[in-house]
């Protein structure tokens, strides 16, 4: 079995699972393998038993390293069965199954794979690895390294979530809130006495579905606006006197969420009390950016053709580290399928994890080892 399949599976046997934040063991592997390969490993923990790790292997030059990415918390089960155990990391027909198999333990195993394959040559360029811990509820991990001020400057960022191995240039940010609006209760039987909050709220919801935002992107589309939860009110025979409801919005690089703020609280009025919960945002790479050379030259040698540039719905640590690494080029490329991300039974196929390793290692050759 290859390196990268037997890393995977070590990684899944660990059920790192977010929330409550069990990473530690998963971090703990990694920098005990990533030291023998020669690497100097540190972390650090955003909160208490929650460390991410930050992995370096110098290189004779002073340009700035190569740098992979990933995180090895993982999404709970769900309510629904599984039909294989979530942490056995089976391998049948081809496949790895267990919770996060795709997204992303896979991609992590190839990468660190490709890496610790390349560490016993002399290397022209770093080599540096970001592995965090809480990814799934907020990038905490990742914004946790960029504001300790401990990554530096990279000169490309590969992140390894699932893509298919295939190139994604482009990803949008999310601008999460709670709105909540005040009303008056009294009782049910006399509604004209209070002020019904849940009335005020759809009110508000409505302007919001009404709502355009500026611009388009080529890979992306436009930003949206998801109503994602609504609760109000105490009791069945009181008029509700408070309703809170949350909104999603996935904004296009480019837009900043400082500008979209304002178009919210204009379409619900002043009286809406506005609660930011995530902000975080996406990233563009031109598909002309030279430094995406080394990764369509392994692209091309692995699979035998040209890749398609993408865009991706979901957010990943990019959205902490690229600013953090100083806008570094970046591309989203793993050999996890986006579709089976967070679903039961949850699998990743083999041969497009040994494919990632393969499109890695030849990234490493040109930039590292060339």
């Amino acid at each position: 079995m290859s390196d990268c399949i037997r890393i995977a599976q070590d990684l899944i046997r660990f059920p790192s699972m977010n929330p409550p934040g069990e990473e530690a063991h998963c971090i703990a592997y990694l920098g005990k393998l990533l030291e023998r390969a020669g690497f100097a490993v540190d972390t650090h923990e955003f909160a208490t038993g929650r460390p991410s790790l930050v992995a370096r292997l110098a290189g004779v030059s002073n340009d700035p390293p190569l740098c992979f990415t990933g995180h090895v918390d993982v999404v709970p089960l769900g309510g629904n069965p599984w039909t294989r155990a979530p942490f056995a990391a089976e391998v049948a027909d081809g496949r790895l199954y267990g919770r996060g198999s795709s997204d992303m333990k896979s991609g992590i195993a190839a990468f660190v794979a490709a890496v610790t394959q390349a560490a016993g040559r002399r290397l022209s360029r770093g080599i540096m690895l970001a592995i965090t811990a809480g990814e799934e509820t907020g990038c905490e991990g990742a914004f946790d390294l960029v504001n300790r001020g401990v990554l530096g400057k990279a000169s490309l960022l590969i992140v390894a979530e699932p893509s298919s191995n295939e190139l994604i240039l482009a990803h949008k940010g999310s601008l999460r809130l709670a709105v909540t609006a005040r009303g008056k209760t009294a009782h049910s039987s006399m509604p004209h006495l209070g002020e019904n909050a849940i009335y005020t709220a759809s009110d508000w919801i409505g302007s919001l579905r009404r709502l355009d935002f500026p611009g388009t992107h080529p890979l992306l589309g436009a930003t949206t606006l998801c109503v994602t939860t609504m609760n109000g009110g105490l009791n069945l025979n009181s008029v509700p006197d408070a309703a809170t409801f949350t909104v999603d919005v996935r904004s296009i690089p480019g837009l900043p969420h400082a500008e979209i703020e304002p178009a919210l609280r204009t379409a619900v009025g002043r009286r809406a009390e506005i609660a930011v919960i995530m902000d975080v945002p996406g990233f563009s790479t031109p598909a002309g950016e030279r430094a995406l050379e080394p990764v369509v030259a392994a692209y091309e040698k692995a699979r035998g053709e040209a890749p398609t540039p993408r865009g991706a719905p979901y957010f990943t640590d990019a959205s902490a580290l690229t600013p953090g690494l100083g806008g570094v080029p970046t591309v989203v490329l793993g050999p996890g399928d986006m579709e089976q991300a967070h679903q039961t039974d949850e699998y990743c196929v083999i041969q497009r994890i040994e494919e990632a390793a393969e499109i890695y290692a030849g990234v490493i050759a040109a930039m590292c080892t060339g």
